[in-house]
Formats: structure tokens, sequence, C-alpha cells
């Protein structure tokens, strides 16, 4: 008998694992992208106006996850900053639920880049 993962359980790890693996292709950014729309159980309107803002934001906040010049607390307040000029458009998006666990994400993003692990 095969045993199955939940979808639910398995969105999780695997959301988890493409939030901190390096982007490398269109396809990982794509996933990561999908991965975060599932997390957050975005409707399609929601997915329409999100995507857009976080595909946008990726590439700004890997580029100084990638910057070893800067220290672990320059890390984090860049990486605050750009999550603070997303800020205003995402939380009129998004439920209180949603952006809550949004928040959730990209603290843990936070957290991975100071300790050096994505």
């Amino acid at each position: 008998m095969k045993k199955y993962i939940h979808p639910i359980a398995a969105a999780l790890c695997f959301g988890t694992f493409v939030l901190v693996a390096p982007t490398s292709s269109a396809q990982t950014k794509a996933a990561k992208l999908q991965a975060i729309s599932q997390q957050l159980n975005l409707t399609p309107e929601q997915k329409a106006k999100v995507l857009p803002i976080l595909a946008d934001e990726g590439p700004k906040v890997q580029k100084i996850k990638n910057d070893n010049s800067l220290t672990k607390m320059q890390k984090m307040q860049q990486i605050k900053a750009i999550h603070q000029q997303t800020d205003p458009q995402m939380k009129a998006i998004l439920s209180p639920a949603q952006y809550q666990k949004l928040q959730a994400i990209r603290q843990q993003a936070i957290r991975d880049a100071v300790q050096g692990r994505f």
C-alpha cells in the first residue's frame, strides 16, 4: 500500500524549502511564488495582484542575501526596508489572516538570511 503525504503538509514543507533555497532559474522563482500563493491561500484575484509584487521583491531580497560585504544587521535592515515598501500594497490586497501569515514568512526569510541559510 502506498503512503501519501497530506497535500497541505506537503505544500508547507515544499513552501518552506523553496523560500530558503537559492534562486537560480525562472522555474525556481515561479515555484517560490506558487508556494507562497498556496501558503497564503490566495484567491485568483489576489494572486493576480500579489504575485507581481513578490516577483519584483524577490530579486532585490536575493541580492541582499548574497551580498557578503553586508553584516547580518545590514542585511536584516535592508530586507525589512524592501518589505516596508510593499507592505501598504500587500495589506490592501490580503485579508488580516493572510497578511499575518505573510509577515511570518517574511520574518523567517529574514532570519534565514541573517543566519546564512538561503
